[in-house]
């Protein structure tokens, strides 16, 4: 990697959910507020502000403009911004967001930017139109100290991309006690996948959009009980501070108080390590959130292969899961309107999946359900 400082304060401030003065317009966001919650998390000792070009349908990178490059000096801050190629409808409009967002930022340089959300057939559109290419021209102009990508996919697409891409200085990947082991997200394989490849990640998603801060009372009070001082949510951004090879932890905050409160469990427990009391607290309270009836999938995929419909199965399957987690419906009807794109109402109840399926999973039933459930 060529210029990250690795000394980054592991605490990143997400712009993607900043206050609003009309809730049904994301361009209104409150300037003055926001000027608030810049200040704490630069007193705080913050310095990562991670947004995107469609963030706030594109008012996300203007307010930081306002309530941080203007008010502070370049030194002070690293921004991240990101290209959303394969939602643009040809090359040259791919390309005009970084010039956009440069304008919208007021700055000449990004700290990091990112193919956004790279992965499954998206990948397509950003080769062809070679981004890949393009950013590494725009590196060479200064206009991007570091190349990255986002992804939400797993191990072996992860690989196969840096292995294609050696140029890539940084990657952002889902990381969270919740997903380490989950056989869709597959957090911990990627982290090891990037280390393997000597590649530092962002990590986005450490309370798994609020879920794991709003715990469910049988996993909350596992926590609480093992340490009656600790805020819910310092479990989750602290083991995500404890990873190796991350540059900073994604925190997508709404009000000045979720600022001074992620920055002062930074402060208080920064990287520390989970004692073995701690560890065994956590690991009881990920037991409990999954012991609910959940359902057997592997994603082994071969339900996928012969799908004449190409239903999204496992993750399907995997978001059915999510709800009993975390009891929050309408968090995982917003999860599911963009990663079942071919959804569960599709099934055409021809058995295929079933007759694939390892673990003998009432594949066709579930299916029903979840179009029950989300659509």
């Amino acid at each position: 990697m060529s210029e990250a400082p690795r000394n980054t304060p592991r605490l990143g401030f997400g712009c993607m959910r900043l206050p609003l003065l009309d809730r049904n317009d994301p361009t209104s966001i409150d300037i003055e507020h926001f000027k608030r919650m810049v200040d704490t998390f630069i007193e705080g000792g913050g310095t990562y502000f991670d947004t995107a070009f469609v963030y706030h349908d594109g008012a996300s990178e203007s307010a930081l403009r306002e309530a941080l490059v203007n008010r502070y000096p370049r030194e002070a801050y690293t921004i991240a911004t990101k290209c959303l190629a394969w939602a643009a409808p040809d090359a040259r409009t791919a390309r005009s967001n970084l010039e956009t967002s440069l304008e919208r930022l007021g700055v000449d340089y990004v700290d990091y930017y990112l193919l956004h959300n790279v992965g499954g057939a998206r990948t397509a559109k950003f080769d062809e139109y070679r981004m890949w290419d393009f950013v590494r021209e725009m590196k060479s102009q200064g206009k991007i100290r570091n190349i990255g990508f986002s992804m939400h996919d797993g191990a072996k697409a992860l690989d196969a991309l840096l292995t294609a891409h050696p140029e890539v200085d940084f990657v952002q990947l889902q990381a969270n006690y919740l997903d380490w082991d989950d056989p869709i997200v597959q957090s911990r394989r990627c982290l090891e996948i990037a280390r393997k490849h000597g590649v530092p990640v962002i990590v986005m998603e450490p309370a798994r959009g609020g879920r794991l801060i709003e715990l469910p009372e049988r996993a909350a009070t596992v926590l609480e009980q093992a340490a009656p001082g600790n805020s819910i949510a310092s479990w989750a951004y602290r083991f995500c501070y404890g990873l190796p090879n991350v540059i900073a932890v994604l925190s997508g905050m709404s009000t000045t108080e979720q600022v001074r409160e992620n920055v002062s469990d930074w402060k208080r427990f920064g990287s520390d390590p989970f004692s073995i009391e701690e560890r065994r607290a956590l690991d009881d309270a990920v037991k409990a959130l999954h012991a609910v009836g959940s359902i057997p999938c592997t994603n082994c995929r071969y339900c996928v292969k012969d799908c004449p419909q190409g239903v999204a199965i496992p993750n399907i399957l995997a978001l059915l899961n999510l709800e009993a987690y975390t009891e929050n419906r309408a968090f995982v009807k917003g999860q599911y309107s963009w990663q079942a794109k071919a959804p569960a109402s599709a099934c055409i109840s021809c058995g295929a999946c079933e007759d694939m399926c390892p673990q003998k999973i009432d594949i066709v039933d579930r299916l029903a359900e979840a179009a029950r459930r989300y659509e």
